[in-house]
C-alpha cells in the first residue's frame, strides 16, 4: 500500500503539531523545575524512571536502559549521571554477576527531590496543556493525550 501525497502531508502536518506541542510542554515543564526545584527536565525523567524500578536482583537499570529511557546519546546520559551523581541525587555500583555492568539507582536524597518536584511537574504540565488546548491545530492532540489519561486511569482502578 503506498501513501497518496494527500496522506503523507497531512502525516506530516501531524508530526509537526505533535513536535510543537512536545516543545512547548517541555519548556514549560522545565522552566519551573529548573525556578522550584532546581531540575532540568531530563534530570527529572531520570529520577523519575529510575524512582520506579524496584529494590533487587534486576531491579535497576543498566546505562544503555538508562539512555533509552531518558531518550539520549550513551555518552549525554553518562554525563548527565555524573553531573547528578556529583549532586548526591544518584549511584552508580558493579553489577555482581557481571562486572561489565554499571547500574544506577536514586539515592534518597534523588527520592525526596523528585517526591517535591512531581506536584511541580503535574501542575507545570496541565498549565502546557491548557495554553496549547487554545490552538486550533493543537486541540485534537491535547484531546487525544486527555483520552489517554482517563483510559490509562480506568484501567488501573
Amino acid at each position: 500500500m503506498t501513501a497518496t501525497d494527500a496522506e503523507l502531508t497531512a502525516l506530516a502536518q501531524g508530526w509537526c503539531s505533535l513536535s510543537v506541542l512536545h516543545g512547548r510542554i517541555e519548556m514549560h515543564i522545565e522552566q519551573a523545575l529548573l525556578a522550584e526545584h532546581g531540575l532540568s527536565v531530563r534530570e527529572y525523567s531520570l529520577l523519575d524512571v529510575l524512582s520506579r524500578q524496584y529494590a533487587g536482583e534486576g531491579g535497576h537499570l543498566r546505562m544503555a536502559q538508562v539512555a533509552d529511557a531518558v531518550v539520549l546519546s550513551k555518552s549525554a546520559t553518562t554525563r548527565l549521571v555524573s553531573r547528578m551523581e556529583d549532586r548526591g541525587l544518584l549511584t552508580r555500583y558493579l553489577c555482581q554477576t557481571d562486572r561489565r555492568g554499571i547500574y544506577t539507582e536514586v539515592t534518597d536524597s534523588g527520592r525526596e527531590l523528585l517526591e517535591a518536584a512531581r506536584p511541580t511537574n503535574q501542575r507545570a504540565l496541565r498549565e502546557a496543556l491548557d495554553a496549547a488546548s487554545g490552538d486550533p491545530e493543537l486541540l485534537p492532540l491535547v484531546r487525544a493525550l486527555a483520552g489517554a489519561d482517563a483510559s490509562a486511569t480506568a484501567t488501573t482502578r
